[in-house]
């Protein structure tokens, strides 16, 4: 009666086990009628289908149509004007009437009143610019500004793919992290019910059975945090590419990319020019020196053809078509204009923006050099990792070896159980330790090509 307890447990413990292996023969199951995601597939559908990315795409048609607008200005402005006019106080003017009469004293002069009570004028005025540098400049502006959008979004869309394989390498590292569970809770029941039979036999402390039981629980516990944490990465992962029902994220990643063949250490010329950050802030150096061209520009004569075709109306009543009161009107010439004084201060103005294009030259150079420091410092704990994994790797084999070496002598009660639930525990920590150091070499993997500039070999081919 004493054993019962420990037969039920027993009991429990065997059904449970029966349960996990079922959930997880199902779960494979699953993944092998699931299509398989690439990691150049998933970023890519995270770039075609997420919102902030085809806002960022609208902007940069925006600032297209808006450079294209631009060069209407380069052609002929035409205003058609009309105008109807009451005048209730005429103006008036003194003539100098001795000059044109000579019956009048020569400084003679008299108030005289000019124009009619109603007037009209309808015509249209037409304005072609011949040179005119401030147009140049601000359509130079523009198609920077198109340039800096571009590279704006290019910076969205490789931070969104820096995130989408962060996302998808923590998936793999939990498919790792379940199979190894599966192979650990497997190892430890074997071990615990081999304790169990001597405890049932009287022949050891119930505190070293428990201590089996409390390494065969982690390791339970462990394969549940790894299948929790890898539906959850799917679900970030499905958000992250637009995936209509996330709730059912029904993805299998390509394992084959992460074979163990490229767990080695490389490397690649460093390329930091060609990250949109960088261009970006070198675009931005560039559009404040041409700035202080436009500025400079403003102060530029500028020469236009100017022209007017009409007609004016005068009458002392209402009357919009009284016959013989229009009269036509045109001219045709060049329109100069040398700006002279504007009211700014032209000089302060210019040492502003060839301050602000330094100080952006300056902040690229110091990104630039940022990046550089990231990716050597990458490459070097990637290298330290790849010793770690390798000696890690071969502890592993040993504990496992070890192991079943410990579990036969227990069995044959050539060994104490507290050395075999010692060395189960052991290897819990080195298989933790393991996968960590897997999953932290894959990061600075990311890391590195993110810093030297060729992140874009994950997605673009």
């Amino acid at each position: 009666m004493k054993n019962e307890p420990s037969t039920i447990n027993t009991s429990r413990v065997a059904t449970r086990w029966h349960l996990t292996i079922a959930f997880v023969l199902a779960i494979q199951f699953s993944a092998m009628a699931q299509e398989t995601l690439t990691l150049s597939q998933a970023i890519n559908n995270a770039i075609a289908n997420k919102k902030n990315i085809q806002a960022g795409r609208a902007d940069q048609t925006i600032r297209k149509l808006q450079t294209e607008a631009l060069y209407r200005k380069y052609g002929p402005q035409v205003s058609a004007a009309y105008t109807y006019l009451y005048n209730p106080i005429l103006q008036t003017s003194i003539l100098p009437i001795g000059v044109f009469n000579q019956s009048y004293p020569a400084d003679a002069t008299k108030s005289i009143q000019f124009g009619t009570k109603w007037s009209q004028t309808a015509g249209l005025t037409s304005n072609q610019p011949l040179v005119d540098m401030s147009i140049t400049r601000q359509i130079n502006e523009a198609k920077l500004q198109e340039r800096i959008t571009a590279a704006s979004q290019a910076q969205t869309e490789y931070d969104l793919a820096y995130t989408v394989a962060q996302v998808y390498i923590d998936i793999n590292l939990q498919e790792t992290k379940i199979r190894s569970a599966i192979a650990d809770t497997s190892r430890t029941w074997i071990s615990y019910q081999l304790l169990q039979n001597k405890f049932d036999q009287k022949r050891m402390l119930k505190s070293d059975l428990n201590k089996a039981r409390i390494n065969h629980n982690n390791a339970i516990q462990q394969y549940r945090y790894a299948i929790s944490q890898q539906i959850e990465d799917k679900v970030y992962l499905s958000f992250l590419t637009g995936r209509n029902d996330i709730e059912h994220p029904d993805i299998t990643i390509d394992t084959a990319f992460f074979k163990n063949e490229r767990l080695v250490s490389f490397n690649v010329e460093p390329n930091v020019s060609s990250i949109p950050e960088i261009q970006q802030l070198e675009l931005k150096g560039d559009l404040t020196a041409i700035q202080t061209k436009t500025e400079k520009a403003k102060y530029l004569p500028a020469a236009s053809i100017k022209g007017f075709i009409g007609a004016n109306q005068y009458t002392n009543s209402f009357d919009p078509f009284a016959a013989n009161s229009w009269f036509g009107q045109s001219y045709i010439g060049i329109d100069l204009k040398y700006p002279l004084l504007s009211g700014e201060d032209k000089h302060r103005k210019l040492q502003q923006l060839q301050l602000q294009s330094t100080q952006y030259y300056q902040q690229k150079d110091d990104k630039a050099a940022q990046y550089l420091k990231d990716g050597l410092i990458a490459k070097i704990r990637m290298e330290q990792l790849l010793s770690e994994l390798k000696v890690q790797e071969e502890n592993r084999a040993l504990s496992i070896e070890s192991i079943g070496i410990f579990q036969a002598r227990v069995s044959e009660g050539q060994e104490s159980s507290a050395n075999l639930n010692l060395e189960e525990a052991d290897l819990q920590k080195l298989d933790a330790g393991y996968q960590s150091n897997r999953m932290q070499y894959w990061l600075y993997y990311l890391d590195y090509l993110k810093a030297t500039g060729k992140l874009e070999i994950l997605w673009k081919k």
